[in-house]
Protein backbone atom coordinates (compact mmCIF):
# COMPACT_ATOMS: atom_id res chain seq x y z
CA UNK A 1 0.00 0.00 0.00
CA UNK A 2 1.40 3.50 -1.15
CA UNK A 3 0.78 5.98 2.21
CA UNK A 4 0.35 9.65 1.77
CA UNK A 5 3.22 10.34 3.44
CA UNK A 6 6.04 8.88 0.94
CA UNK A 7 4.38 11.09 -1.92
CA UNK A 8 6.23 14.68 -2.49
CA UNK A 9 3.39 17.00 -2.01
CA UNK A 10 5.11 20.35 -2.29
CA UNK A 11 8.60 19.31 -3.63
CA UNK A 12 11.33 22.04 -4.37
CA UNK A 13 10.86 24.71 -7.40
CA UNK A 14 13.22 27.16 -7.71
CA UNK A 15 12.20 30.70 -7.06
CA UNK A 16 12.70 34.19 -8.15
CA UNK A 17 13.64 35.29 -4.91
CA UNK A 18 16.56 32.75 -5.59
CA UNK A 19 18.17 35.19 -8.81
CA UNK A 20 17.30 38.50 -6.91
CA UNK A 21 19.81 41.02 -6.71
CA UNK A 22 18.65 41.97 -3.09
CA UNK A 23 16.95 39.94 -0.42
CA UNK A 24 12.91 40.48 -1.58
CA UNK A 25 10.76 41.75 1.56
CA UNK A 26 7.90 39.31 3.04
CA UNK A 27 4.92 41.16 5.36
CA UNK A 28 4.61 37.15 7.18
CA UNK A 29 6.90 34.18 6.89
CA UNK A 30 5.83 30.66 8.60
CA UNK A 31 8.09 28.23 8.72
CA UNK A 32 6.77 24.79 9.19
CA UNK A 33 4.12 23.36 6.68
CA UNK A 34 2.65 20.97 9.59
CA UNK A 35 -0.59 21.07 10.79
CA UNK A 36 -0.16 24.69 12.77
CA UNK A 37 1.53 26.61 10.07
CA UNK A 38 -0.59 25.13 7.04
CA UNK A 39 -3.70 26.61 9.36
CA UNK A 40 -2.27 29.91 9.97
CA UNK A 41 -1.17 30.42 5.85
CA UNK A 42 -4.90 29.37 5.04
CA UNK A 43 -5.75 32.25 7.90
CA UNK A 44 -3.57 34.92 6.75
CA UNK A 45 -4.69 34.02 3.39
CA UNK A 46 -7.98 34.27 4.05
CA UNK A 47 -7.59 37.87 4.93
CA UNK A 48 -5.31 39.09 1.93
CA UNK A 49 -2.15 38.98 3.98
CA UNK A 50 0.60 38.18 1.80
CA UNK A 51 2.49 34.85 3.32
CA UNK A 52 5.31 33.16 2.60
CA UNK A 53 5.50 29.41 4.44
CA UNK A 54 8.30 27.63 4.16
CA UNK A 55 9.12 24.10 4.78
CA UNK A 56 12.43 21.87 5.39
CA UNK A 57 10.54 19.10 3.58
CA UNK A 58 8.08 18.33 0.91
CA UNK A 59 6.11 15.44 2.50
CA UNK A 60 3.56 15.30 5.17
CA UNK A 61 4.00 13.66 8.36
CA UNK A 62 5.21 10.06 8.53
CA UNK A 63 2.59 7.82 10.97
CA UNK A 64 -0.58 9.33 11.45
CA UNK A 65 0.79 11.09 14.41
CA UNK A 66 -1.89 13.22 15.89
CA UNK A 67 -5.18 11.36 15.45
CA UNK A 68 -7.86 13.29 18.03
CA UNK A 69 -9.03 16.39 16.60
CA UNK A 70 -11.31 18.17 18.90
CA UNK A 71 -14.79 19.88 18.38
CA UNK A 72 -13.22 23.33 19.18
CA UNK A 73 -10.41 22.26 16.21
CA UNK A 74 -13.55 21.20 13.92
CA UNK A 75 -15.13 24.41 14.46
CA UNK A 76 -11.99 26.31 13.26
CA UNK A 77 -11.34 24.40 10.17
CA UNK A 78 -15.25 25.28 9.73
CA UNK A 79 -13.98 28.34 9.25
CA UNK A 80 -10.72 27.98 7.29
CA UNK A 81 -13.03 25.98 4.68
CA UNK A 82 -11.95 22.25 5.72
CA UNK A 83 -14.44 21.46 8.90
CA UNK A 84 -17.02 19.38 6.74
CA UNK A 85 -13.66 17.35 4.55
CA UNK A 86 -12.59 16.62 8.08
CA UNK A 87 -15.37 14.88 9.34
CA UNK A 88 -16.69 13.26 6.92
CA UNK A 89 -12.89 11.60 6.77
CA UNK A 90 -12.91 11.29 10.20
CA UNK A 91 -14.25 8.50 12.84
CA UNK A 92 -16.63 10.41 14.89
CA UNK A 93 -16.94 9.10 18.85
CA UNK A 94 -18.12 10.88 21.73
CA UNK A 95 -18.04 7.78 24.17
CA UNK A 96 -14.86 6.56 26.26
CA UNK A 97 -14.64 3.87 28.51
CA UNK A 98 -11.95 2.92 31.04
CA UNK A 99 -11.11 -0.20 32.40
CA UNK A 100 -9.38 -1.80 35.31
CA UNK A 101 -7.86 -5.06 34.96
CA UNK A 102 -10.26 -7.25 32.35
CA UNK A 103 -13.11 -4.87 34.11
CA UNK A 104 -14.94 -2.08 32.90
CA UNK A 105 -14.80 0.35 35.40
CA UNK A 106 -17.65 2.94 33.69
CA UNK A 107 -17.80 5.21 30.57
CA UNK A 108 -18.62 8.92 29.36
CA UNK A 109 -20.40 10.82 27.09
CA UNK A 110 -17.99 13.66 26.02
CA UNK A 111 -21.12 15.65 23.98
CA UNK A 112 -24.42 15.00 25.85
CA UNK A 113 -26.13 17.28 24.58
CA UNK A 114 -27.54 18.32 21.36
CA UNK A 115 -27.68 21.71 19.21
CA UNK A 116 -23.54 21.33 18.09
CA UNK A 117 -22.70 21.26 14.61
CA UNK A 118 -19.97 19.03 15.14
CA UNK A 119 -19.03 15.83 17.14
CA UNK A 120 -17.02 15.94 20.47
CA UNK A 121 -13.67 14.43 18.92
CA UNK A 122 -12.90 12.57 15.28
CA UNK A 123 -9.96 10.70 15.04
CA UNK A 124 -8.16 11.60 11.68
CA UNK A 125 -4.59 10.29 11.12
CA UNK A 126 -2.58 13.49 11.04
CA UNK A 127 -1.30 13.19 7.21
CA UNK A 128 -4.88 13.70 6.32
CA UNK A 129 -5.31 16.56 8.08
CA UNK A 130 -2.21 18.22 6.64
CA UNK A 131 -3.09 16.94 3.00
CA UNK A 132 -6.44 18.64 3.66
CA UNK A 133 -5.05 21.56 4.86
CA UNK A 134 -2.62 21.73 1.46
CA UNK A 135 -5.49 21.10 -0.60
CA UNK A 136 -7.17 24.26 0.74
CA UNK A 137 -3.98 26.40 0.69
CA UNK A 138 -3.51 25.51 -3.13
CA UNK A 139 -7.48 26.23 -4.03
CA UNK A 140 -6.72 29.80 -1.79
CA UNK A 141 -3.66 30.19 -4.56
CA UNK A 142 -5.79 29.51 -7.32
CA UNK A 143 -8.15 31.77 -6.34
CA UNK A 144 -5.56 34.79 -6.06
CA UNK A 145 -4.90 34.83 -2.39
CA UNK A 146 -0.97 35.74 -1.70
CA UNK A 147 0.49 32.69 -0.17
CA UNK A 148 3.29 30.74 -1.35
CA UNK A 149 4.33 27.12 -0.03
CA UNK A 150 7.90 26.63 -0.71
CA UNK A 151 9.21 23.13 0.36
CA UNK A 152 13.14 22.41 0.86
CA UNK A 153 13.61 25.54 2.07
CA UNK A 154 15.30 25.23 5.59
CA UNK A 155 15.59 28.63 7.49
CA UNK A 156 19.20 29.09 9.39
CA UNK A 157 19.66 31.60 12.24
CA UNK A 158 17.05 34.68 11.87
CA UNK A 159 18.61 37.87 12.57
CA UNK A 160 16.32 40.24 14.41
CA UNK A 161 16.52 44.30 13.33
CA UNK A 162 14.29 46.79 15.09
CA UNK A 163 11.82 46.50 11.89
CA UNK A 164 12.16 43.48 10.09
CA UNK A 165 14.12 40.25 10.20
CA UNK A 166 16.61 39.49 8.17
CA UNK A 167 16.55 35.34 7.21
CA UNK A 168 19.05 33.11 5.16
CA UNK A 169 17.25 29.71 3.52
CA UNK A 170 19.24 26.68 2.17
CA UNK A 171 17.83 24.49 -0.79
CA UNK A 172 18.89 22.18 -3.05
CA UNK A 173 20.33 24.71 -5.26
CA UNK A 174 22.39 26.64 -2.42
CA UNK A 175 21.59 29.80 0.01
CA UNK A 176 19.60 32.57 -0.47
CA UNK A 177 18.55 35.65 1.72
CA UNK A 178 14.48 37.31 2.33
CA UNK A 179 13.63 40.22 4.77
CA UNK A 180 10.18 39.54 6.79
CA UNK A 181 8.17 42.00 9.05
CA UNK A 182 6.71 38.92 11.40
CA UNK A 183 8.36 35.72 11.67
CA UNK A 184 5.84 32.77 13.12
CA UNK A 185 8.07 29.53 13.79
CA UNK A 186 5.83 26.46 14.04
CA UNK A 187 8.49 24.11 13.13
CA UNK A 188 7.50 21.64 15.47
CA UNK A 189 9.26 20.03 18.90
CA UNK A 190 12.95 20.41 17.52
CA UNK A 191 12.64 24.08 16.34
CA UNK A 192 15.42 24.32 14.37
CA UNK A 193 14.67 28.19 14.85
CA UNK A 194 13.92 28.36 18.74
CA UNK A 195 17.21 25.91 19.00
CA UNK A 196 19.32 28.51 16.84
CA UNK A 197 17.92 31.63 19.17
CA UNK A 198 19.83 29.68 21.98
CA UNK A 199 15.35 29.69 23.62
CA UNK A 200 14.58 26.29 26.02
CA UNK A 201 11.52 24.79 27.57
CA UNK A 202 11.34 24.70 31.39
CA UNK A 203 8.92 21.89 32.90
CA UNK A 204 8.96 18.28 33.30
CA UNK A 205 10.52 15.32 31.24
CA UNK A 206 8.54 12.13 32.77
CA UNK A 207 10.72 8.90 33.14
CA UNK A 208 8.06 6.16 31.30
CA UNK A 209 7.90 5.44 27.46
CA UNK A 210 4.88 4.56 25.64
CA UNK A 211 4.88 2.36 22.51
CA UNK A 212 2.60 3.74 19.74
CA UNK A 213 1.53 0.84 17.38
CA UNK A 214 -0.74 1.95 14.13
CA UNK A 215 -2.12 -1.32 13.07
CA UNK A 216 -4.70 -2.54 10.27
CA UNK A 217 -6.99 -4.80 10.97
CA UNK A 218 -10.87 -5.99 10.58
CA UNK A 219 -12.65 -5.84 14.31
CA UNK A 220 -15.55 -5.45 15.47
CA UNK A 221 -14.41 -2.93 18.40
CA UNK A 222 -16.96 -0.30 18.48
CA UNK A 223 -16.01 3.80 17.73
CA UNK A 224 -15.21 4.58 20.91
CA UNK A 225 -11.82 5.69 22.89
CA UNK A 226 -10.49 2.46 25.41
CA UNK A 227 -8.41 2.75 28.20
CA UNK A 228 -6.86 0.17 30.73
CA UNK A 229 -5.39 0.31 33.93
CA UNK A 230 -3.14 -2.34 34.77
CA UNK A 231 -4.53 -4.74 31.76
CA UNK A 232 -3.59 -8.58 31.58
CA UNK A 233 -2.21 -7.97 28.31
CA UNK A 234 0.03 -5.41 29.84
CA UNK A 235 0.41 -5.93 33.47
CA UNK A 236 1.35 -3.02 35.59
CA UNK A 237 0.75 -0.70 33.23
CA UNK A 238 -2.00 0.91 31.07
CA UNK A 239 -2.81 0.43 27.01
CA UNK A 240 -4.86 3.06 25.09
CA UNK A 241 -7.08 1.94 21.59
CA UNK A 242 -8.44 4.12 18.84
CA UNK A 243 -9.88 3.46 16.02
CA UNK A 244 -8.79 5.68 12.73
CA UNK A 245 -10.31 5.64 9.25
CA UNK A 246 -9.17 2.80 6.40
CA UNK A 247 -9.28 0.35 9.24
CA UNK A 248 -6.22 1.32 11.26
CA UNK A 249 -6.22 1.50 14.99
CA UNK A 250 -4.24 3.24 17.42
CA UNK A 251 -2.62 1.13 20.01
CA UNK A 252 -0.61 2.59 23.07
CA UNK A 253 1.35 0.38 25.37
CA UNK A 254 2.95 1.99 28.31
CA UNK A 255 6.50 0.18 28.76
CA UNK A 256 8.15 1.84 31.74
CA UNK A 257 11.60 3.99 31.51
CA UNK A 258 14.22 1.08 31.78
CA UNK A 259 14.13 0.14 28.22
CA UNK A 260 15.91 -0.07 24.89
CA UNK A 261 14.08 1.37 22.43
CA UNK A 262 15.10 -0.11 19.80
CA UNK A 263 14.59 -3.45 20.73
CA UNK A 264 11.29 -2.53 21.63
CA UNK A 265 10.76 -0.96 18.29
CA UNK A 266 11.46 -4.56 16.52
CA UNK A 267 8.68 -5.73 14.54
CA UNK A 268 8.65 -8.88 15.54
CA UNK A 269 8.73 -7.82 19.75
CA UNK A 270 6.03 -5.15 18.88
CA UNK A 271 3.71 -8.02 16.99
CA UNK A 272 3.94 -10.36 19.67
CA UNK A 273 2.81 -7.44 22.20
CA UNK A 274 -0.34 -6.70 19.85
CA UNK A 275 -0.96 -9.96 19.42
CA UNK A 276 -1.70 -11.09 23.67
CA UNK A 277 -3.52 -7.76 23.61
CA UNK A 278 -6.08 -8.83 20.17
CA UNK A 279 -6.09 -12.51 21.09
CA UNK A 280 -5.14 -15.08 18.40
CA UNK A 281 -7.68 -14.83 16.07
CA UNK A 282 -7.73 -11.28 15.08
CA UNK A 283 -5.08 -10.72 12.62
CA UNK A 284 -3.22 -7.38 11.46
CA UNK A 285 -0.38 -5.72 10.08
CA UNK A 286 1.87 -2.91 11.47
CA UNK A 287 1.48 0.26 9.97
CA UNK A 288 3.52 2.24 12.02
CA UNK A 289 5.57 2.28 15.19
CA UNK A 290 7.26 4.73 17.31
CA UNK A 291 7.97 5.26 21.02
CA UNK A 292 7.39 8.17 23.21
CA UNK A 293 8.00 10.03 26.28
CA UNK A 294 5.83 12.56 28.43
CA UNK A 295 6.68 15.69 28.24
CA UNK A 296 4.91 18.72 29.77
CA UNK A 297 7.22 21.94 28.90
CA UNK A 298 6.63 25.20 27.33
CA UNK A 299 8.93 28.73 26.60
CA UNK A 300 9.24 31.15 28.94
CA UNK A 301 7.16 33.73 26.53
CA UNK A 302 6.25 32.64 23.07
CA UNK A 303 6.66 36.34 21.68
CA UNK A 304 10.32 37.32 21.16
CA UNK A 305 10.41 40.60 19.35
CA UNK A 306 9.25 40.32 15.66
CA UNK A 307 9.35 36.38 15.59
CA UNK A 308 6.47 34.22 17.58
CA UNK A 309 6.50 30.34 18.11
CA UNK A 310 2.98 28.43 17.77
CA UNK A 311 2.29 25.35 18.40
CA UNK A 312 5.30 21.90 19.33
CA UNK A 313 7.89 24.78 18.50
CA UNK A 314 6.34 26.75 21.54
CA UNK A 315 4.84 24.18 23.86
CA UNK A 316 4.86 20.16 24.52
CA UNK A 317 2.61 18.11 26.67
CA UNK A 318 1.61 14.29 26.47
CA UNK A 319 -0.64 12.63 24.37
CA UNK A 320 -3.56 11.59 26.43
CA UNK A 321 -5.82 13.98 25.95
CA UNK A 322 -5.04 14.95 22.66
CA UNK A 323 -3.57 18.29 23.60
CA UNK A 324 -0.64 18.70 21.31
CA UNK A 325 -2.24 19.44 17.80
CA UNK A 326 -5.41 20.73 19.26
CA UNK A 327 -4.05 23.27 21.43
CA UNK A 328 -1.35 24.42 18.44
CA UNK A 329 -4.43 24.79 15.95
CA UNK A 330 -5.80 27.37 18.29
CA UNK A 331 -2.39 29.41 18.56
CA UNK A 332 -3.02 29.91 14.90
CA UNK A 333 -6.68 30.85 15.31
CA UNK A 334 -5.73 33.12 18.16
CA UNK A 335 -2.83 34.80 16.36
CA UNK A 336 -3.78 34.75 12.67
CA UNK A 337 -6.46 37.58 13.14
CA UNK A 338 -4.20 39.94 15.73
CA UNK A 339 -1.23 39.49 13.20
CA UNK A 340 -3.49 40.46 9.89
CA UNK A 341 -4.82 43.34 11.78
CA UNK A 342 -1.44 44.01 12.96
CA UNK A 343 0.03 43.93 9.12
CA UNK A 344 -3.17 46.08 8.08
CA UNK A 345 -2.38 48.97 10.33
CA UNK A 346 -6.01 48.28 12.14
CA UNK A 347 -4.40 47.59 15.34
CA UNK A 348 -1.09 48.24 17.12
CA UNK A 349 1.63 45.93 17.69
CA UNK A 350 0.75 45.67 20.81
CA UNK A 351 -2.16 43.40 20.12
CA UNK A 352 0.48 40.21 20.04
CA UNK A 353 1.30 40.91 23.56
CA UNK A 354 -2.12 39.35 24.14
CA UNK A 355 -1.05 36.64 21.98
CA UNK A 356 1.54 35.51 24.76
CA UNK A 357 -0.81 36.44 27.16
CA UNK A 358 -3.88 33.79 26.00
CA UNK A 359 -1.47 31.51 24.83
CA UNK A 360 0.56 31.15 27.68
CA UNK A 361 -2.44 30.86 29.51
CA UNK A 362 -3.64 28.33 27.41
CA UNK A 363 -0.17 26.33 27.66
CA UNK A 364 -0.33 26.15 31.48
CA UNK A 365 -3.91 24.69 31.13
CA UNK A 366 -3.05 22.05 28.90
CA UNK A 367 0.51 21.07 30.70
CA UNK A 368 -1.29 21.55 34.48
CA UNK A 369 -3.91 18.77 32.67
CA UNK A 370 -1.75 16.47 30.98
CA UNK A 371 0.92 16.37 34.60
CA UNK A 372 -1.72 15.36 36.32
CA UNK A 373 -2.65 12.80 33.78
CA UNK A 374 0.62 11.55 33.69
CA UNK A 375 1.03 11.28 37.00
CA UNK A 376 -2.15 9.21 37.68
CA UNK A 377 -1.58 7.01 34.28
CA UNK A 378 2.19 6.40 35.70
CA UNK A 379 2.28 6.23 39.76
CA UNK A 380 5.66 7.12 40.57
CA UNK A 381 5.08 5.57 44.68
CA UNK A 382 3.84 3.15 46.04
CA UNK A 383 1.43 5.07 47.72
CA UNK A 384 0.63 7.01 44.82
CA UNK A 385 -0.77 3.65 43.28
CA UNK A 386 -2.57 2.18 46.12
CA UNK A 387 -4.63 5.66 46.06
CA UNK A 388 -4.92 5.07 42.41
CA UNK A 389 -5.77 1.54 42.33
CA UNK A 390 -8.50 2.21 45.35
CA UNK A 391 -10.15 5.30 42.83
CA UNK A 392 -10.55 2.81 39.92
CA UNK A 393 -12.37 0.21 42.30
CA UNK A 394 -14.55 2.79 43.77
CA UNK A 395 -15.10 4.32 40.38
CA UNK A 396 -17.13 1.07 39.30
CA UNK A 397 -19.75 1.23 41.51
CA UNK A 398 -19.78 5.11 43.13
CA UNK A 399 -20.41 7.72 40.23
CA UNK A 400 -18.31 10.60 43.10
CA UNK A 401 -15.11 8.51 42.79
CA UNK A 402 -15.21 9.06 38.42
CA UNK A 403 -13.89 12.46 38.45
CA UNK A 404 -10.97 11.59 39.82
CA UNK A 405 -10.29 8.91 37.66
CA UNK A 406 -7.94 10.61 34.92
CA UNK A 407 -6.83 8.45 31.70
CA UNK A 408 -6.04 11.71 29.65
CA UNK A 409 -8.43 15.11 30.55
CA UNK A 410 -9.32 15.46 27.07
CA UNK A 411 -9.13 18.42 25.30
CA UNK A 412 -11.11 21.69 25.87
CA UNK A 413 -10.48 25.30 24.57
CA UNK A 414 -9.30 28.09 26.98
CA UNK A 415 -11.38 31.04 28.22
CA UNK A 416 -9.42 34.27 28.30
CA UNK A 417 -10.80 35.36 31.70
CA UNK A 418 -7.35 37.49 32.55
CA UNK A 419 -7.12 38.92 28.90
CA UNK A 420 -6.85 42.63 28.32
CA UNK A 421 -8.89 42.15 25.66
CA UNK A 422 -11.89 41.98 27.67
CA UNK A 423 -14.55 44.29 28.61
CA UNK A 424 -15.54 44.00 32.55
CA UNK A 425 -19.16 41.63 32.36
CA UNK A 426 -22.08 43.60 32.47
CA UNK A 427 -23.93 40.54 32.00
CA UNK A 428 -23.30 38.89 35.16
CA UNK A 429 -26.20 36.88 35.50
CA UNK A 430 -26.02 35.57 31.89
CA UNK A 431 -24.51 32.09 31.41
CA UNK A 432 -20.87 31.34 32.40
CA UNK A 433 -19.86 29.32 29.48
CA UNK A 434 -20.26 32.64 27.03
CA UNK A 435 -18.87 34.93 29.66
CA UNK A 436 -16.16 37.30 28.33
CA UNK A 437 -13.20 35.62 27.28
CA UNK A 438 -15.14 32.04 26.68
CA UNK A 439 -15.58 30.63 22.61
CA UNK A 440 -18.78 30.99 21.40
CA UNK A 441 -20.40 27.76 22.52
CA UNK A 442 -22.43 26.87 19.01
CA UNK A 443 -26.11 26.67 19.11
CA UNK A 444 -28.81 25.29 16.63
CA UNK A 445 -30.89 27.51 14.96
CA UNK A 446 -33.99 27.76 13.04
CA UNK A 447 -31.85 27.23 10.19
CA UNK A 448 -28.37 26.26 10.49
CA UNK A 449 -25.57 26.56 13.26
CA UNK A 450 -24.62 29.63 14.80
CA UNK A 451 -21.15 29.64 14.73
CA UNK A 452 -21.43 29.15 11.08
CA UNK A 453 -22.75 33.09 10.67
CA UNK A 454 -19.52 34.31 12.25
CA UNK A 455 -17.51 35.27 9.19
CA UNK A 456 -13.67 35.51 11.00
CA UNK A 457 -14.13 39.60 11.82
CA UNK A 458 -15.49 41.25 14.81
CA UNK A 459 -19.09 40.45 15.07
CA UNK A 460 -22.03 41.74 17.54
CA UNK A 461 -24.74 39.24 18.21
CA UNK A 462 -27.75 41.22 19.14
CA UNK A 463 -30.68 39.05 20.46
CA UNK A 464 -34.04 40.30 21.78
CA UNK A 465 -32.81 43.64 21.32
CA UNK A 466 -31.47 46.03 18.95
CA UNK A 467 -28.14 47.37 17.98
CA UNK A 468 -26.53 50.83 17.81
CA UNK A 469 -26.17 52.29 14.25
CA UNK A 470 -23.32 52.71 12.91
CA UNK A 471 -21.03 50.68 15.17
CA UNK A 472 -18.50 49.71 11.67
CA UNK A 473 -19.15 45.90 12.58
CA UNK A 474 -21.23 43.16 11.32
CA UNK A 475 -24.78 42.54 13.07
CA UNK A 476 -25.94 39.14 13.54
CA UNK A 477 -29.71 38.95 15.27
CA UNK A 478 -30.58 35.42 14.88
CA UNK A 479 -34.05 33.81 16.10
CA UNK A 480 -33.92 32.95 19.90
CA UNK A 481 -33.80 29.06 20.13
CA UNK A 482 -33.91 27.49 23.00
CA UNK A 483 -30.00 26.72 22.29
CA UNK A 484 -29.40 30.60 22.32
CA UNK A 485 -31.68 30.89 25.36
CA UNK A 486 -29.87 28.37 27.16
CA UNK A 487 -25.93 29.52 26.39
CA UNK A 488 -26.30 33.15 25.51
CA UNK A 489 -29.43 34.68 27.64
CA UNK A 490 -29.87 32.55 30.44
CA UNK A 491 -32.49 34.51 32.74
CA UNK A 492 -31.60 37.65 30.99
CA UNK A 493 -34.50 39.24 28.24
CA UNK A 494 -32.25 40.29 26.09
CA UNK A 495 -27.88 40.48 25.56
CA UNK A 496 -25.44 41.92 23.17
CA UNK A 497 -22.07 40.16 22.49
CA UNK A 498 -19.11 41.33 20.57
CA UNK A 499 -17.35 38.01 19.50
CA UNK A 500 -13.74 38.31 18.21
CA UNK A 501 -12.68 37.43 14.90
CA UNK A 502 -11.51 33.69 16.66
CA UNK A 503 -15.24 33.66 18.06
CA UNK A 504 -13.87 34.52 21.50
CA UNK A 505 -15.90 36.79 23.87
CA UNK A 506 -15.07 40.02 23.82
CA UNK A 507 -17.73 41.69 26.10
CA UNK A 508 -21.71 41.47 26.29
CA UNK A 509 -24.05 43.99 28.13
CA UNK A 510 -27.97 43.07 28.21
CA UNK A 511 -27.91 46.75 25.96
CA UNK A 512 -25.33 49.04 25.20
CA UNK A 513 -24.56 52.44 23.50
CA UNK A 514 -22.35 52.77 20.60
CA UNK A 515 -20.04 54.48 22.62
CA UNK A 516 -19.92 51.57 25.01
CA UNK A 517 -19.45 49.03 22.14
CA UNK A 518 -16.82 51.21 20.97
CA UNK A 519 -14.33 51.22 23.36
CA UNK A 520 -15.15 47.31 23.98
CA UNK A 521 -13.97 46.63 20.43
CA UNK A 522 -10.95 49.21 20.81
CA UNK A 523 -10.45 47.24 24.05
CA UNK A 524 -10.74 44.04 22.49
CA UNK A 525 -7.81 45.42 19.25
CA UNK A 526 -5.17 46.06 21.78
CA UNK A 527 -5.80 49.98 22.55
CA UNK A 528 -5.25 50.68 25.99
CA UNK A 529 -8.39 51.43 27.68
Amino acid sequence: MTFPFNQDLYPYQRHPDQDAARPVHHPVTVVGAGPVGLALAIDLAQRNIPTLLLDDNSRVSTGSRAICFAKRTLEIADRLGVGEALVEKGVQWNLGKVFFGDRKVYEFNLQPEDGHKNPAFINLQQYYLEITLLERLRALQADGAPVNLRGENQVSTPIQHADHVALTIETPDGFYSITTDWLIACDGANSHIRNRMGLGFKGRVFEDNFLIADVTMQADFPTERWFWFDPPFNPGQSALLHKQPDGVWRIDLQLGWDIDREVEKDPDRVRVRVAQMLGPDVPFELEWVSIYTFQCRRMDAFRHGRILFAGDAAHQVSPFGARGANSGIQDADNLGWKLAAVVNGAAPEALLYSYDTERVQAADENILNSTRSTEFITPKSEVSCVFRDAVLVLAEHHSFARPFVNSGRLSLPTTYDDTPLNTPDALPDGPTQSRPGAPCPDAALCHGFLLDQLDGQFTLLALGTNAPDNIGVTILSPEITKDIRKRYLGNAPSALYLIRPDQHIAARWPCATANEIAQALSRAKGHAP
